[in-house]
């Protein structure tokens, strides 16, 4: 039974990769709250998913154009950048102090959504 709340937790976070909607966000919270994973270890195995799941999704965003092309490079220097940055951070940090920076991480980007973006469609 374990197997199919990990394969349905897989399933539905790689759906949601491939629309870019932050599935990696949601195997965290699978990982560190339903499976037991320490935080450091399920940040780790979320790098590894990503990877697969972005190279799988981006020949359909390229075909269909919704990647700008002028903006590429400098998102993936900062990308590269930021994620070097957040890995020292996150592997000096001590874990309940991690668990709570990405808790607040989560709500603050709840709320953005929810009461951030009055008007658009």
């Amino acid at each position: 039974m374990t197997w199919l709340l990990a394969l349905g937790a897989g399933t539905v976070t790689g759906i949601l990769s491939g629309f870019g909607v932050g599935g990696g966000t949601l195997l965290l919270v699978y990982l560190t709250a339903f499976a037991g994973v320490e935080q450091r270890l399920a940040q780790g195995i979320n790098l590894l998913y990503f990877l697969p799941a972005a190279l799988l999704s981006l020949p359909a965003h390229w075909k269909n154009g919704y990647v700008e092309k002028s903006a590429l490079l400098p998102a993936v220097g900062a990308g590269l950048l930021c994620a070097a940055l957040g890995a020292w951070a996150a592997t000096t940090m001590d874990v309940g102090l991690l668990r709570k920076c990405f808790g607040g991480f989560l709500v603050a980007v709840g709320l953005w959504e929810l009461l951030g973006r009055r008007g658009e469609k």
